[in-house]
């Protein structure tokens, strides 16, 4: 019986073991360093209280529980000796197989942004979403409590990243605050808050057509969302934000959505990081020199079509997983391997409640508004991992949908409302920049 050990919990990894467990003669050890997989595009919605964590984040064990040769194990790798197919964990355990599959997944990139690893909220866990929606609710109950906390920042939310996570978080933040909380906080001046999104390119959702470029701007701006492209974020302090032309934001809730790298374990395998810490692997998912050794989803640098590197989005995560579990039992059989073929779906964005933007498969067949809301709806509910996670996401976005249903708007992390107001970034000189259209 050959053993497979796959590192990493999530989309890459779940679909690699579930298609390799149809085959009993393999052993699969399943290891990652949290007991669930999250379904990361839409933790923003959990940050803005519109899911609740139990709608994204489901356990691996519950999910693989029908399969007997799977065996899941909760432990954090640290390090790897590829050419023995080895992986050491953080308790000092050591994992060997036949065949290894790295899928450790992303982390956030600040790029060497002074204070951003400390002073801004990433978005690319579920912890991540929660740790988000608890200062957003700590922000908005402090300036409810005092008024004067306005002035100091307390109602202005920056948005580092005009991406796909960057602006679908402005766009529900837009919601929430200028229409979803204002019966809940009818003395607080939410007229007065400011939602910011700061990007260095030159449109918002750069993947996208310059159409949907400009209806997704247009759709932030009618939320009351600012603009600023071409513009740099140089530093993240606890109470503001100094952009790159030298404007000086007051804040105390800066999302990060600037990019994405390799998780930290990619550095510590003894082998070269390619872009993004990635690792680069040969079309078939193998990395290049090593026997039995692969590397899918976040976690690799994987060469489409175009020559150019598939972006990080769930269906790469997804269809990379299958293949190599192709790609594994033909290894098995002595058969040989077949490159991977990406079917290209398209993209989309959620702009807001009711507006939305896709790009339908490799042709990129046009939808924006409740067409590509339904769009994004379909794509979404078939990509989460079980039937409860697809029937409750769809019962909470019909309900929203429909009823603009306030969501879960509890303050469960009391720490996130440590925040010492002593400062005052408003004090200091300010020149405001003027939002800057898309192209």
């Amino acid at each position: 019986m050959k053993h497979v050990v796959i590192v990493g919990g999530g989309f890459a990894g779940v679909n690699c073991a579930k298609k390799l467990a149809e085959h009993p003669e393999v052993r699969i050890t399943l290891i990652d360093k949290h007991n669930h997989q999250q379904f990361q595009p839409l933790l923003y919605q959990v940050a803005a209280g519109f899911l609740a964590p139990n709608n994204v984040a489901y356990s691996l064990r519950n999910m693989l529980v029908r399969h007997p040769n799977i065996e899941v194990v909760m432990d954090e790798i640290v390090s790897a000796d590829l050419d023995n197919r080895t992986v050491t964990s953080a308790h000092n355990k050591t994992y060997h197989g036949d065949i290894l599959v790295l899928a450790a997944g992303s982390q956030a990139n600040f790029f060497g942004t002074p204070g951003a690893d400390k002073h801004s909220y990433p978005l690319y866990s579920l912890h991540d979403a929660e740790l988000l929606r608890s200062r957003i609710l700590a922000v908005l109950e402090a300036a409810n409590r005092d008024q004067s906390l306005v002035s100091k920042g307390a109602l202005n939310f920056v948005l580092v990243g005009a991406g796909p996570t960057g602006t679908e978080m402005a766009g529900a933040l837009g919601d929430m605050i200028h229409h979803a909380l204002r019966e809940e906080y009818p003395s607080l001046p939410l007229s007065e808050a400011g939602i910011y999104v700061v990007d260095m390119g030159h449109c918002v959702l750069g993947a996208f057509s310059t159409k949907a470029q400009a209806y997704a701007a247009k759709m932030l701006e009618q939320r009351g969302v600012k603009i600023h492209l071409h513009t740099a974020v140089k530093e993240v302090a606890p109470d503001h934000v100094v952009l790159g032309d030298g404007t000086i934001i007051p804040t105390h809730t800066v999302v990060w959505a600037g990019g994405l790298r390799a998780s930290d374990f990619s550095g510590n395998m003894g082998i070269r990081q390619g872009h993004g810490g990635r690792v680069d692997v040969a079309p078939d998912l193998t990395v290049p020199g090593l026997k039995g050794v692969y590397a899918l989803g976040d976690f690799a640098n994987i060469t489409g079509k175009d020559g150019e590197h598939l972006p990080q989005l769930a269906s790469v995560a997804e269809q990379s997983g299958k293949w190599c579990a192709k790609n594994i039992l033909a290894d098995i059989a002595e058969q040989p391997r077949k490159p991977f073929a990406y079917l290209d779906k398209g993209i989309m964005a959620m702009v807001g409640r009711g507006s939305a933007v896709a790009e339908i498969g490799a042709h990129r067949y046009e939808l924006e508004g409740p067409m590509a809301f339904m769009a994004w709806l379909g794509v979404h509910v078939a990509l989460l991992s079980t039937m409860q996670a697809k029937i409750e996401a769809v019962v909470e976005w019909m309900w929203d949908y429909f009823s603009e249903v306030k969501g879960d708007q509890v303050l469960d992390r009391f720490s996130q409302g440590d925040i010492d107001w002593s400062a005052d970034a408003a004090q200091q000189p300010q020149a405001e920049a003027k939002p800057a259209k898309s192209s």
